[in-house]
């Protein structure tokens, strides 16, 4: 599927101040996958990386209880924001992924995370936002061997990231944690700015073998038995 064809979606007046993510092909993905989610009043939902809270807005706009967690205080701030702009009801904290809602679970889960491949990991700044490391796949890991620990029984995981990043390792890592996974959805979009500046890097390592000019985005959906 290709960029043009499905019709983007993004959660009306979201406000993203600079040093903040702002929802792109990534985020529309995974909110066309959320919207399928049966979701209510009694659904709790956590937002792992909420950067702007576009996800988590949209989870408590569908009905949810949404917690919404980011280790930048500024994105927590900014998601507390939009949140109170759209008119919903968020709980917004600041943490490193679960460890910020340690012993709590949820019926769903859903994280729009770092997944650039980049030759450092950045440890301030914008670029926290994307850059994950050298095979993009630091907090993806993370988010794959955390995920059975805050789902509840019968619970899932919605989860976006680049095809440059492996999805099949992805899908093994989740069925290794006792998660049934599989790809749900795909689009392929342009490459934005970040991959064309490091564009001759990524084909030096072998993520890119230098004519394509689109990259496919992919959503996981796990769920617990």
């Amino acid at each position: 599927m290709t960029a043009e064809a499905w019709a983007p979606t993004a959660p009306a007046r979201a406000f993203t101040p600079p040093g903040v993510y702002t929802p792109q092909w990534d985020t529309r993905l995974l909110t066309r996958a959320l919207s399928r989610e049966d979701l209510g009043s009694a659904t709790e939902v956590l937002d792992l990386g909420t950067g702007s809270g576009a996800l988590a807005v949209e989870a408590a706009r569908l009905g949810a209880r949404v917690t919404a967690v980011d280790i930048s205080r500024l994105a927590v701030l900014t998601a507390r924001f939009n949140a109170l702009l759209a008119g919903q009801r968020v709980r917004c904290r600041r943490g490193d992924l679960t460890a910020a809602v340690s012993g709590r679970s949820y019926d769903l889960v859903v994280s729009n995370p770092p997944y650039v491949p980049s030759p450092a990991l950045p440890r301030r700044g914008l670029a926290r936002a994307w850059d994950a490391g050298r095979d993009g796949r630091v907090f993806i890991d993370r988010i794959c061997a955390e995920a059975p620990a805050v789902l509840n029984p019968g619970g899932a995981l919605l989860l976006v990231h680049s095809s440059l990043c492996d999805t099949r390792a992805t899908l093994r890592r989740l069925a290794d944690v006792g998660l049934r996974a599989a790809v749900t959805d795909r689009a392929t979009v342009p490459h934005g700015p970040v991959l064309r500046s490091r564009h001759r890097w990524l084909v030096q390592q072998g993520l890119l073998t230098g004519g394509e000019r689109g990259e496919e985005l992919v959503v996981v959906r796990a769920e617990r038995a």
